[in-house]
């Protein structure tokens, strides 16, 4: 039998206990421990879910790998590539690969009959992954491409339509700076809105037929390959797969090709969002550390009020780490009521943050239109077993006054 658990529980239960004066303070420890935890939760559900968010964004644009000329440059004008490479199957086979797809990009000038943008037209194939664009529209509807017919239709961003004041159905007129200078007719099918401005100011999708046409290439000459994963934390892992089977690929022209992932393509954007991850660690060093500060405020005001306790057990031959026990096994009753409060307070304001968008936000700012959450059971689970280590172990250096305190004293202590 675990006697100090035992004295623990049985003191912990006692109602007149909680009629001491610990009990105001012991309260407060608890209340900052649920707090603590609350906030905790939030703050990692929050940020985590931003991350996510954004990734998202910047991946819907351009998938998480990519294949491209070894010469192409930062410009939009690119070199292209054949589409028929003996890699192919290979890069389909590996098991964290969702999909492989061409694309050709192309930069033009959209006109009206009272103003003009400069848009980037990304050309996509029949096997284009559609479900971002579809997640995030906004008016009309997105098309699909039949490899036996080309469409006119064009996928334009919110932005680009209030700018140009366009809307579903409108015909548009795209310009080329190129020698001879083209142009070429579009219908609009669909507006999307991702509030990622530094995409939405810049892409519109059409046929990838038109964008070979364009630059004189055959059916076979695209930009590029994408190849969309199943697990993002495996990026860099799939990333060195692909470029394991890829390696230094020449073409029959002579020309190389390149491997990129996203996180190479756009390093600003992801080394921004890991910013922010120092953010969250601050939060939870500050937050346990206060939560672990008023544990030991409370141990010390348990402490005093069972000095008579304390004295009896010591003249019984009670050792002082069994002592010490008893008041440890108490404080992790209270801290694991704090974090059942914790749990219960911050889980629920995630759930209906995720479920109501309670919570909003300036798009043009945070490029999101509501606080984001992602509640990933892993994260609950670490926050509150970390929380309970480290504020349990806080208190094992205050509890050794208890063997400070001799039996003579303590008996007399009132």
């Amino acid at each position: 039998m675990n006697t100090e658990l035992f004295i623990a529980k049985r003191i912990f239960s006692d109602k007149t206990v909680k009629k001491g004066i610990s009990q105001p303070i012991v309260t407060i420890a608890v209340i900052g421990i649920a707090l603590g935890l609350a906030v905790m939760i939030l703050s990692v559900a929050i940020v985590t879910g931003f991350k996510l968010e954004i990734s998202n964004k910047i991946i819907g644009f351009g998938s998480h790998i990519q294949i491209v000329n070894y010469d192409t440059n930062i410009s939009f004008e690119t070199a292209p590539i054949n589409k028929q490479q003996s890699f192919y199957t290979d890069i389909n086979e590996l098991s964290g690969i969702s999909k492989v797809q061409e694309f050709a990009i192309k930069a033009g000038i959209i006109k009206t009959k009272t103003d003009f943008g400069g848009v980037v037209l990304k050309g996509v194939g029949e096997n284009f992954d559609w479900s971002f664009f579809d997640k995030n529209m906004v008016s009309g509807k997105s098309f699909r491409v039949n490899d036996s017919s080309k469409t006119n239709d064009i996928l334009i961003s919110n932005y680009v339509a209030k700018l140009l004041k366009l809307n579903v159905g409108d015909k548009i007129i795209a310009y080329f700076i190129q020698q001879p200078a083209r142009m070429r007719s579009f219908i609009i099918s669909g507006i999307y809105e991702t509030s990622l401005s530094e995409f939405d100011e810049k892409f519109a999708l059409v046929d990838i037929s038109h964008i070979q046409r364009l630059n004189n290439w055959t059916d076979d000459e695209i930009s590029g390959f994408e190849i969309i994963i199943k697990d993002f934390s495996q990026l860099d892992k799939m990333t060195q797969d692909v470029r394991d089977i890829v390696g230094f690929h020449f073409n029959p022209d002579g020309t190389k090709l390149k491997v990129l992932s996203i996180k190479e393509k756009y390093p600003q954007m992801f080394d921004w969002l890991n910013l922010i991850d120092m953010n969250v660690w601050v939060i939870l060093i500050l937050l346990i550390a206060v939560a672990g500060f008023n544990m030991v405020s409370g141990l010390l005001i348990l402490i005093l009020e069972r000095t008579n306790m304390i004295g009896i057990l010591k003249a019984v031959g009670t050792k002082n780490w069994s002592i010490r026990k008893i008041f440890l096994y108490q404080s992790g009753f209270l801290i694991s009521k704090g974090l059942l409060w914790g749990n219960l307070i911050g889980i629920t304001i995630c759930v209906l943050q995720a479920k109501f968008q309670i919570f909003k936000l300036d798009p043009e700012s945070y490029y999101i239109d509501a606080v984001p959450i992602n509640l990933n059971l892993w994260h609950i689970l670490t926050l509150n077993s970390g929380t309970l280590i480290i504020t349990v172990l806080m208190l094992i250096i205050p509890s050794y006054i208890i063997s400070r305190l001799s039996p003579e004293k303590t008996l007399r202590f009132n």
